[in-house]
Parts: structure tokens; C-alpha cells; sequence
């Protein structure tokens, strides 16, 4: 399995990656449609959390194109290792921290204050409204922000959590996009 960066100082950089049951990285036709949508704006300069970061290329494609710092949650130990060794080779000056174990758990020991929240869970995920609901308790995105939630098309999920609000929803394929933005919808 090959992934590769789609744009910016990183554009075409092959990335570590491991195989494994439940690997389903983001495609580069949605990472780059996902981009595209959110504008440079957005990710110039944002703080940007990766959950179920998997190979990590969500995260680091936000660092690729402009923004300052990338968290990312996996709870798979093998694949967490390989995120640190891609964040080493791309992010010049320490952009990046990786944390080890389950997204539930380790949203509760992180402070706010993400310009973006990309959620690329496995298809199979049956906990989504729990999660978007305490992504918005603790506060976790700021005031303009955005989180990109992706997902197997055909998975409910509301229109409201909270004070994230859908703004857009997209089709690939069997991949579903949605954004969310704090406040009411802009669409």
C-alpha cells in the first residue's frame, strides 16, 4: 500500500505506512477534494488534530500545505511508530506529536483550540454521534474552525451535535464527507 502527499512543500513524498485489518487510508482523490473544499485560509497557520490517524495522512497533508502544528490519535502501536517516523522526514522543525491509544480516551487529555478536527474512522465506527458530541463538550475545535468527518456513504449522521452544525456533505464513491463548522450552518 502506497501514500502519497497530494500538494504543498511535501507534494508526491511517499508516506510510512503499515498493512493491517482496518487500514483504510484516506484516498488522495478525498484528501485532495477535502483541501480543496476547506481552502488554504483554513489550514495556513491551523492547529490540526488527526484522529484515527491511521498512516497519519490526513495530519500530514494539512502540514504539506501550511499549517503550524498536527496532533495525531492512533491507538494501533505499529501504526503510531510509522507516523512519528513520516512526521520526522516531512516536518522540518517538530510539527507533529503522535498519541498512542484509543481516540475516547485520549480526547480527554487534550486542550482545545484545533482550527481543524479531521476524523477519517474506520468504516465500521457504531459510536459516531458519541464522539461528535464530546468533540463538542470539551470545546475541542475553536471558534472558526472546521471538523471533517469521513466515513462509509450511507452512515446517519445528524445535521446538529451540539453547536457543530453540518455545513456540506460530499459523495466519493463509498466514501461520505461531511463538515462541520461551530455556530449555524453557512450552506
Amino acid at each position: 500500500m502506497s501514500v502519497r502527499i497530494t500538494s504543498g512543500r511535501d507534494k508526491g513524498r511517499r508516506l510510512k505506512t503499515t498493512e493491517g485489518k482496518g487500514l483504510r487510508p484516506t484516498t488522495e482523490r478525498v484528501r485532495a477534494a477535502i483541501f480543496s473544499i476547506l481552502g488554504a485560509e483554513i489550514v495556513e497557520g491551523a492547529r490540526v488534530i488527526d484522529l484515527f490517524a491511521g498512516t497519519g495522512a490526513l495530519g500530514i497533508e494539512a502540514l504539506s500545505r501550511g499549517a503550524a502544528w498536527a496532533d495525531f490519535v492512533e491507538a494501533d502501536r505499529r501504526r503510531a511508530s510509522m507516523i512519528r517516523e513520516s512526521i520526522s522526514e516531512v516536518a522540518p522543525e517538530n510539527e507533529g506529536k503522535v498519541y498512542h491509544g484509543r481516540v475516547e480516551l485520549v480526547l480527554r487529555r487534550l486542550s482545545g483550540n484545533y482550527r481543524m478536527v479531521l476524523i477519517g474512522a474506520p468504516y465500521d465506527l457504531t459510536t459516531w454521534d458519541a464522539l461528535l458530541e464530546e468533540i463538542d463538550e470539551i470545546g475541542l475545535i475553536e471558534n472558526d474552525g472546521v471538523l471533517v468527518a469521513e466515513y462509509r456513504f450511507g452512515t446517519a449522521l445528524k445535521e446538529r451535535y451540539g453547536r457543530l452544525v453540518k455545513d456540506l456533505n460530499k459523495k466519493y464513491g463509498d466514501t461520505g464527507v461531511s463538515i462541520y463548522r461551530l455556530g449555524e450552518s453557512l450552506g
